[in-house]
């Protein structure tokens, strides 16, 4: 069983998140440069077995797609140019920042560290990658 990498694709940081090998708990993996991502994912692949690849996809309250969709789709089509052989799913990510900022705080992290994006990005990619988890969870 490969893992699975949740990705909070942003125009300039990208959070990643990863399961263990059985894909029971979401870690946080890194954030990288968005510019870099494909890169970083395809030399990840290299030394651990991927199977899936959930990406956060950004709608606005009203269930419409948000403008940052665009750039988000033409990252997705980067991803599957460079690993084809490895699918996508888009997962919804509304309200993750938000989480982010509150696990962060219930976390007891001071306000300094709560202000890093990149730490906001990589807990955000960890709760769409939770978030997918527990819904496939009981699907039979």
């Amino acid at each position: 069983m490969g893992r699975i990498i949740a990705i909070d694709y942003g125009r300039k940081r990208t959070g990643l998140a990863v399961t263990d090998k059985s894909q029971i708990i979401a870690n946080g993996l890194t954030t990288v440069p968005s510019g870099v991502a494909v890169d970083y994912l395809t030399n990840y692949t290299l030394n651990e077995s991927v199977e899936l690849f959930i990406v956060g996809y950004p709608k606005q309250m009203n269930n419409e797609p948000s403008d940052n969709l665009k750039y988000v789709e033409v990252f997705v089509k980067h991803l599957n140019k460079a690993l084809p052989g490895i699918p996508v799913r888009y997962y919804d990510e509304r309200f993750t920042s938000t989480m982010a900022h509150q696990v962060m705080i219930d976390g007891g992290l001071k306000k300094k560290k709560r202000q890093d994006k990149k730490i906001v990005d990589e807990i955000s990619a960890v709760l769409i990658l939770q978030s997918y988890l527990e819904s496939t969870k009981y699907k039979v």
